[in-house]
């Protein structure tokens, strides 16, 4: 059930006859942020008092007289200028808490009308090795699909891996000119890493050395500019502002000029890499000509795709392994390239798409540039291959909604593909970008190593285990007989560690960038998921202590009881669980899921700390507790588990 429309639905019935349009209304019913406001808030008198030209205690008591909700609420109070709060009645709470004990869906109905999502996220490119930057795409994509399938609906999970792009041509040049062969032996996977990284770097150089005179030509303009605009600046706001903005463009002209000179001082200073590109020169146009090359079908560079991908995928799914995610489909862009000259064709034909300056594209309205979908040289791109897997997912996957958890950076490029999609005729199927921010270091840049490379998420995981299983020893080194084993200490450590790194990264808001606190990550206290963890762990050491088996309390159908205000935060948290699973599916953000989580666990430690189960007054009252007890550890186990976050019963 969700408490929150439900309230909504008997207010929009009493609104219907007093405003024309009642949607805005209920988006300000919210839950009371003070639970001395009761348990729901409605705060939209004080909006509709010029509208209805009245005073805003007048509309709140107006609507109040029209508002049936005498079976959920107790009588309505209206407080301040005009709030409206509403507190549950006790007895509709114990009736909710009482229809989900036993339940391991916490009283959440699967969906009536099931529809069928693909979500498409993680999607690396093979022949690199995963980094941190992956991290967001992964577990936020994976926490849509656990609850998406929760709620009843059809999942399939699309890891779509970029396995056809430059990377390959470069990986290629890189084999053929810079190889170590016993590396290759060695571990081929890290091999083809060093060489992308190599000539990626190389090409980054060249590239810098034409670049870098027009960089300084460009800022010693604007400074000049400033300089003659600073003469006059002086009374003349107009000018100040222009002056502020000059300042803006100047320091982002000199930090590209000090940017690139780094890049050439990498290189000049190490003797070896500036030989390598001297004897290489074009090198960033000869890796594109691999690349050509292997979309031709050249028989040598296809070979050699064939002889790299295998050993690639297993490195992939060695670390989707120790993540615990899979996917249903891995369709990378090599999987749609015979679709794409048919893609180019029907875009033509429907004179969507027409040339320009040699190349094929589609001109939507609202956008500064074109969308290409055939280069000059006749090579397709990214969007080519993306509007093929959106036909592939709603004719042959019958998607009703494609969901793509993608950063932020790359909004423009999904605009200009939905939009062009929907002209193609795709227009019935619902097409999601769910964008994200960058995980940032304490130093307010994207979290890097010391040396500036971008962090290997499996150093990531390793350290994140190494860590947590320090807590886990000291922990359990505490008691007076430890309970864990060497092997059940290391598998515990894994759960944190692993948790922990999913949970920072979900408990934001996911548009938002946010900073890798390890400390934080790991905590025992406030909103973490060791936090959860040991919840869920102490829950479980009450009934190891009491020795009560859990699954005889869940079946005992006992009433549960209301005795004292910490039992019913305890309870409503609870019988806002369909609240939550709701609110994070309306804009895909796992934030409020969390976010019901720690609130529950909060509340769960306030009824701990004043409702003692063993010294219980009566044993009515003591299986009433345990009933909560066994409801919460079922709710912190369930709701971390759509986060892909495992639970232990000793810590």
């Amino acid at each position: 059930m969700n408490l929150l429309s439900s309230v909504r639905e008997r207010f929009a019935a009493a609104l219907a006859s007093v405003v024309p349009d009642v949607a805005p209304c209920l988006e300000m019913i919210r839950r009371a942020q003070d639970a001395k406001f009761g348990d729901f808030q409605a705060n939209f008198a004080m909006s509709l008092s010029k509208q209805l030209a009245r005073t805003p205690r007048e509309i709140a008591q107006q609507i109040v007289d029209r508002l049936q909700i005498d079976d959920l609420c107790e009588p309505p109070e209206i407080a301040g200028p005009g709030f409206i709060n509403l507190r549950l009645r006790d007895r509709f709470l114990i009736a909710q808490i009482s229809k989900i004990v036993g339940d391991d869906r916490l009283g959440v109905a699967a969906a009536t009308q099931p529809q069928t999502f693909v979500v498409d996220f993680s999607s690396p490119n093979v022949a690199k090795p995963m980094h941190v930057g992956h991290l967001r795409s992964t577990v936020i994509g994976d926490a849509i699909c656990r609850t998406l399938r929760f709620a009843g609906h059809r999942v399939t999970s699309d890891n779509h891996i970029g396995d056809w792009g430059t990377q390959f041509g470069m990986i290629i040049y890189g084999y053929r000119h810079f190889r170590n062969d016993a590396a290759f032996a060695a571990d081929s996977v890290s091999e083809l890493a060093r060489l992308y990284k190599l000539v990626s770097q190389l090409s980054e150089y060249q590239a810098t050395v034409v670049k870098l005179p027009q960089l300084e030509q460009g800022s010693v303009l604007l400074n000049s500019q400033l300089t003659a605009l600073a003469e006059v600046a002086a009374g003349d706001d107009k000018a100040k502002k222009q002056l502020s903005s000059l300042r803006r463009q100047l320091q982002a002209a000199e930090d590209a000029v000090k940017d690139a000179k780094c890049t050439l001082e990498a290189i000049e200073s190490n003797p070896e890499l500036l030989i390598a590109s001297n004897a290489h020169p074009e090198l960033a146009r000869l890796a594109r000509d691999e690349t050509a090359k292997l979309h031709a079908g050249d028989a040598e560079n296809n070979s050699l795709w064939n002889q790299f991908l295998p050993a690639c995928l297993q490195a992939l799914t060695r670390m989707y392994d120790r993540l615990g995610i899979e996917f249903d489909l891995t369709l990378g862009e090599s999987y749609y390239n015979p679709m794409l000259a048919d893609v180019v064709s029907s875009l033509k034909t429907r004179l969507l798409a027409r040339e320009s300056e040699g190349a094929t594209c589609v001109f939507l309205d609202g956008s500064k540039a074109p969308f290409i979908v055939q280069k000059t040289d006749g090579a397709f791109t990214y969007a080519t291959t993306d509007l093929a897997t959106i036909k592939y997912r709603r004719e042959t996957l019958k998607a009703d909604e494609i969901v793509y958890v993608v950063d932020n950076r790359q909004s423009e490029h999904f605009h200009q593909l939905f939009g062009t999609a929907r002209l193609w005729g795709f227009d019935s199927v619902r097409l999601r970008h769910i964008s994200f921010g960058t995980v940032m270091g304490k130093d307010g840049k994207p979290y890097k190593t010391r040396a500036g490379d971008t962090i290997g998420l499996e150093s990531l995981i390793d350290e994140a285990i190494t860590r947590a299983r320090k807590i886990v020893d000291e922990n359990d080194d505490r008691r007076e007989t430890p309970l864990l084993s060497s092997e059940q200490r290391a598998n515990v450590a894994e759960i944190v560690g692993i948790g922990g790194i999913k949970y920072a990264d979900l408990h934001h808001n996911r548009e938002s960038d946010y900073i890798f606190d390890w400390d934080k990550m790991l905590a025992t206290t406030g909103d973490t998921a060791t936090y959860m963890q040991y919840a869920h762990a102490r829950i479980c050491g009450i009934f190891r202590k009491l020795e009560v088996d859990r699954s005889s309390v869940a079946a005992s159908r006992a009433d549960v009881l209301l005795t004292c205000p910490e039992e019913r935060g305890l309870i409503l948290q609870l019988v806002l669980f369909g609240d939550a699973i709701d609110g994070m599916l309306t804009e895909y953000r796992p934030h409020i899921l969390t976010g019901w989580l720690f609130d529950t666990a909060d509340a769960f430690s306030r009824f701990y700390d004043r409702c003692s189960v063993q010294d219980a007054e009566s044993d009515e009252l003591r299986q009433s507790r345990l009933i909560l007890c066994d409801l919460m550890a079922r709710a912190l186990k369930t709701g971390l588990a759509l986060l892909g976050i495992e639970v232990a019963e000793v810590l």
